[in-house]
């Protein structure tokens, strides 16, 4: 295969750039040949994720749509022409291909660029309601790759959420032991893991510790991530502790929570639901109570198949759980069963599929078989 060059566009959070880096990783097995450079802008994790993994950067500057009339309403014409006239410099300078972007605001002129230039576009939407740039980019794209099945882009693909393969590939029942052990937990009870990102959430945590002794008088034990500086306190004004009840602020790696859990309270942001379907775990969601709501279509999907509940954050509280989780804990059947439906959902290879579909549009497919190498 001669030498292809593939700009990848995405950033802001890290929800836009870590699919971008696993389709990324993807093509570097797939096709290690290949050039790529990625476009995003100085402002997003981008600026520290993309060449910690190794790839290299070029940066754009961010034009947010003005929602409101403003001295930036006025402004945005002339900026976001640059950012398109930009973009298209960076898309000539690398001989550009092809473009797989992610979405994020970066991804609105390069795609604009992309289509001035005559370069196909291939897009990967990981939210069940698309964002703005993705909904434009979809008009022309090449090919549309989507996270979640019932995401309203006519025509995509549903391919799953690009993960790191730690995750994507997690055999849950070898590594439960080791996982269990590398956490300090006991391998004779039941798990629950309650989780609300890096940055944690304050109602997940006072809800836990209000029903803590109603969770713990199931036999179970809870490892409970946090999040940075919401530690939960005791009478004291110390970290809680209780028998069974383990509590830190972060976990770097989040494939042992998922491995050692039986059950994990959560988010659910595209990534959390995409990775808890792809190793097959059951899940209570309680969705980010402020936005448009997209949380909430993210787990709709794997709430109707019967691998996960679905609550309102402001419903999360002690009776919820001591009605709803506690059954959970008690009955391994139907955490057996939750556990069986959330894996038949769950999708593995979501990195090569949008790797495969972006070297097909550049004119270089690669087989099925290629991707097993």
């Amino acid at each position: 295969m001669n030498e292809l060059s593939i700009v990848l566009a995405g950033g802001g959070t890290a929800g836009h750039v870590s699919p971008m880096l696993a389709v990324a990783r993807a093509l570097d097995r797939l096709a290690p040949e290949v050039r790529q450079t990625v476009i995003g802008t100085a402002a997003g994790l981008e600026t520290r994720l993309v060449p910690e993994a190794g790839y290299r950067l070029e940066t754009i500057e961010k034009v947010p749509m003005p929602r409101r009339p403003s001295r930036n309403m006025l402004r945005f014409p002339s900026r976001f022409g640059q950012a398109v006239r930009d973009a298209a410099g960076i898309l000539r300078a690398e001989q550009a291909d092809v473009v797989m972007g992610v979405g994020g605001y970066v991804c609105t002129p390069v795609f604009v660029a992309a289509r001035w230039l005559g370069i196909p576009v291939v897009i990967h939407e990981a939210n069940a309601r698309p964002g703005l740039a993705n909904k434009l980019g979809h008009r022309f794209a090449a090919f549309t790759g989507v996270a979640f099945e019932n995401t309203p882009l006519k025509g995509s693909e549903w391919v799953g959420m690009p993960m790191s393969r730690e995750i994507s590939q997690l055999d849950r029942a070898k590594q439960r032991g080791p996982a269990l052990e590398t956490l300090g937990l006991d391998p004779e009870k039941v798990t629950l893991v309650v989780t609300g990102g890096s940055s944690g959430a304050l109602s997940l945590n006072l809800s836990i510790k209000a029903a803590l002794t109603e969770l713990l008088g199931t036999g179970a034990q809870v490892l409970h991530l946090t999040g940075r500086d919401k530690a939960v306190t005791g009478e004291h004004g110390g970290l809680l502790e209780q028998p069974g009840y383990h509590q830190r602020e972060y976990l770097d790696g989040m494939e042992l929570a998922y491995a050692a859990a039986d059950l994990i309270i959560a988010r659910a942001g595209a990534a959390t639901v995409s990775e808890i379907a792809a190793v097959g775990l059951p899940a209570i969601f309680v969705p980010l109570p402020v936005g448009n709501g997209e949380q909430e279509l993210n787990a709709r999907e794997l709430v109707a198949a019967g691998g996960a509940l679905l609550v309102n954050d402001e419903h999360f509280n002690r009776s919820w759980i001591r009605r709803n989780i506690v059954p959970l804990l008690e009955d391994p059947g139907l955490l057996a069963t939750m556990e069986q439906q959330s894996a038949a959902r769950g999708i593995t290879d979501a990195d090569d599929r949008m790797a495969r579909a972006t070297l097909a549009a550049a004119g270089h497919p690669i087989s099925t078989s290629e991707t097993e190498k």
